[in-house]
């Protein structure tokens, strides 16, 4: 909360409560014209199984790796219509027209009751609910946390649920350097998972067990196993966003990368990323092959401190707001704290003060970027139900991606230790 914003025009909130609308008949041709052709351009094949006369309305989930996304679907679902849960940041100065191509807000991971009369709606209108569960690109390629209330909320809507899984995309423009790869024969598979009347049957975990099954699913395997190679010279720059713990030296945050070769300030040891989006060692050991091998090896180290009861961050930061789609607002600096009870954030500026306390036990997950913007450099946002707060540490000493890991652990830790007391 921040002391004076209300005083200010600017701080009005999004309309939350606005009823999501069809998406416009008249802007249908334009979607299509827009997205159908990349999916040309990619020679993507959609695979669909069970599939035969699906109609709206239904809940359809996907999988998260890059825009690409959004226009794949488009395909898998013509000429049928559909309504996106988007996160806020997605309507910046386009509200009239994320609201008329089918966008329903959403501020993310936040429990929602207004949501869910908004997906009530879009399923009685009778449109195709996409639902993107991930709530962010996947960082390295590999699926992320999915919650636990998913599999409710698609037992409680009583409509079909299909999964539209996509391969490539993450290959093509990753999350941590989204410039175009141009990757050929990409590939999706929609799937048609449960009947109204199987979800009748069917318990909250075993909904959320088929689901989590359905989006296994790992984009370095696939480029090796379908032999796709990718040749630009710029490919392994960024990914050091993601690998910020050096195996061989075992220092944090002194990574980096050029062309295409990963690299630790610390100790120098180098790793070059193969065509087939391998890593090896240029000198000793190649400790890990397999990109997603190394990202796990981090997430373990972060569980370790952890369970250790060590992990613990406290940094200077500057921060924006996002209360409605007009723009960020700069709201002043502040000190954003990350340890074993959750996220909390202190500071002031030409609004006032303001706090924001998140505890570990509520959030299973927080979303982050890599140079947001092009302009700001890394961060992480924290949601309430009627504000974002974009938060930007200072300096080097901090990865944001481990930032997500610890979030993640830190509530599976919390969770496991009150069942384990009952």
């Amino acid at each position: 909360m921040l002391d004076n914003k209300e005083k200010d025009a600017s701080f009005a909130r999004f309309d939350m409560t606005k009823p999501p609308c069809r998406q416009s008949p008249f802007l249908m041709p334009l979607i299509w014209a827009l997205t159908l052709p990349a999916v040309k351009s990619h020679r993507t094949r959609i695979e669909k199984t069970g599939c035969e006369g699906l109609k709206p309305p239904y809940i359809l989930l996907c999988n998260h790796n890059a825009f690409l996304d959004f226009k794949v679907c488009t395909k898998a679902i013509f000429p049928h219509r559909a309504n996106y849960i988007i996160a806020i940041d997605g309507f910046i100065g386009r509200e009239w027209l994320l609201r008329h191509v089918g966008g329903v807000c959403k501020r993310k991971f936040t429990n929602d009751i207004q949501l869910i009369r908004n997906i009530r709606k879009v399923l009685e209108n009778k449109s195709i609910l996409v639902i993107y569960p991930e709530a962010r690109y996947s960082l390295c390629g590999t699926d992320a946390v999915l919650p636990d209330s998913l599999g409710t909320l698609c037992r409680r809507m009583k409509v079909p649920v299909a999964t539209l899984i996509c391969h490539g995309h993450h290959l093509n423009s990753p999350f941590w350097n989204l410039k175009q790869r141009k990757v050929k024969g990409t590939e999706a598979e929609m799937k048609l998972l449960f009947t109204p009347e199987q979800l009748e049957k069917a318990t909250d975990d075993e909904v959320n067990a088929a689901i989590r099954k359905e989006f296994e699913y790992d984009e370095f395997a696939w480029q090796k196993q379908k032999g796709i190679k990718i040749t630009v010279p710029f490919r392994a720059e960024g990914l050091h966003k993601v690998l910020y713990q050096c195996p061989a030296c075992g220092k944090e945050f002194r990574m980096a990368s050029r062309g295409d070769t990963l690299y630790c300030k610390a100790c120098g040891k180098e790793w070059q990323m193969t065509e087939l989006g391998e890593l090896k060692a240029k000198t000793g050991e190649t400790e890990f092959t397999h990109i997603p091998d190394w990202y796990e090896w981090e997430r373990a180290n972060v569980r370790k401190e952890i369970e250790a009861g060590t992990y613990s961050f406290e940094g200077e930061c500057h921060v924006r707001s996002l209360p409605n789609a007009r723009k960020f607002i700069y709201i002043g600096e502040g000190v954003l704290k990350h340890d074993m009870t959750g996220f909390h954030l202190k500071g002031s500026g030409e609004y006032g003060g303001f706090t924001m306390d998140i505890p570990a036990s509520s959030l299973y997950s927080c979303h982050i970027e890599y140079e947001y913007l092009g302009k700001y450099g890394d961060c992480v946002d924290l949601n309430t139900l009627n504000d974002t707060y974009y938060i930007y540490p200072h300096g080097e000493d901090f990865a944001v991606t481990k930032f997500a890991l610890a979030t993640e652990e830190l509530y599976d830790h919390i969770w496991k230790e009150r069942k384990n007391k009952k």
